[in-house]
């Protein structure tokens, strides 16, 4: 595809901006809150994050995202779309020392996209398109240089920091335009609509995010939103590819994972504070979910960190 017209972009010249902020491997916030750059420097084995509503752009390099049975693989053509806060895994596939796996990764404003729905500012979803969204929250979608050039633009304004006030919020505004006439238009289409199933399940995350470590009805929690509890289950399941119960599960060990890390807390200081009653529980399903004890696992972490440095 053709990604020049009335601004060219040039991919290589965005990873040169990304590198000069990017001076290492990791993840960056910048001045703009809803844009966050990251390098990689070569492949990994899928590890586990939570994934917020966002598009994730690669200017170099190709990524992949599992989330259930879905296997998302994204590059320099195409993007990720997720608009929902999701378990996943990422894998990075291609990346090296020489190379790095560059990018960057844009938040979504989901009342944007509703008033530019109200307004009638953006075309009508095909009908075809809206039967595919039913399943997980996330995709990936075509990039086109109608998208890619307020994204670029979005990017530069890192190099001129006195127009940020001024500048930001039209860039995001046209990007989010731009996403919705994508191929991706329906599934932020559901996700933004007023009360429907998407924002019910939406709330409920939400909850659960905030209460992870508090015990919860399903049935209660449906009731919260009001969903039966059947009709509950089966959109959590389809938007998040976990029950309710898995959604918490997954978030109270990974949270456990930060504490060992980065609070230096012991394991069952850990799971105590997450809401686990028992030690011994809380070591099998931390090793079901990432391989080995947590012991192990946290030590093979700082061993790798102190490696880097």
């Amino acid at each position: 595809m053709q990604l020049s017209s009335a601004y060219p972009v040039d991919k290589a010249h965005l990873s040169k901006i990304i590198i000069d902020e990017a001076p290492h491997e990791g993840s960056f916030a910048t001045a703009i809150p809803e844009l966050m750059l990251f390098r990689r420097d070569s492949v990994s084995e899928p590890c586990s994050c939570l994934i917020e509503p966002s598009i994730v752009v690669v200017t170099q390099g190709q990524k992949r995202l599992l989330i259930g049975d879905h296997n998302l693989h994204y590059d320099t053509g195409r993007f990720l779309v997720n608009s929902l806060d999701l378990p996943a895994a990422s894998e990075v596939v291609s990346a090296s020392s020489e190379e790095p796996c560059l990018g960057f990764v844009v938040s979504l404003n989901f009342r944007l996209i509703a008033d530019l729905v109200a307004q009638g500012l953006v075309p009508n979803q095909p009908v075809g398109k809206a039967k595919e969204g039913r399943g997980v929250s996330t995709g990936v979608g075509t990039m086109t240089s109608q998208l890619l050039e307020p994204l670029a633009r979005l990017v530069e304004l890192m190099r001129e920091p006195q127009a940020l006030p001024a500048l930001a919020p039209l860039y995001l505004q046209e990007i989010h335009f731009r996403l919705m006439c994508s191929d991706q238009a329906w599934r932020l289409r559901q996700a933004a609509a007023v009360d429907s199933q998407n924002q019910r399940i939406a709330r409920a995350v939400n909850w659960l995010k905030q209460n992870y470590n508090q015990p919860f009805k399903v049935e209660d929690l449906a009731n919260s939103v009001q969903m039966s509890t059947t009709s509950f289950h089966q959109h959590f399941r389809q938007l998040t590819a976990k029950s309710p119960l898995q959604y918490q599960k997954w978030l109270r060990l990974t949270e456990a994972k930060r504490l060992m890390l980065n609070e230096a807390l012991d394991a069952s200081s850990a799971s105590y504070q997450v809401g686990y009653e028992s030690p011994s529980q809380f070591n099998r399903e931390y090793s079901r979910l990432f391989g080995t004890s947590p012991k192990k696992d946290i030590q093979a972490l700082r061993d790798s960190v102190r490696t880097r440095i």
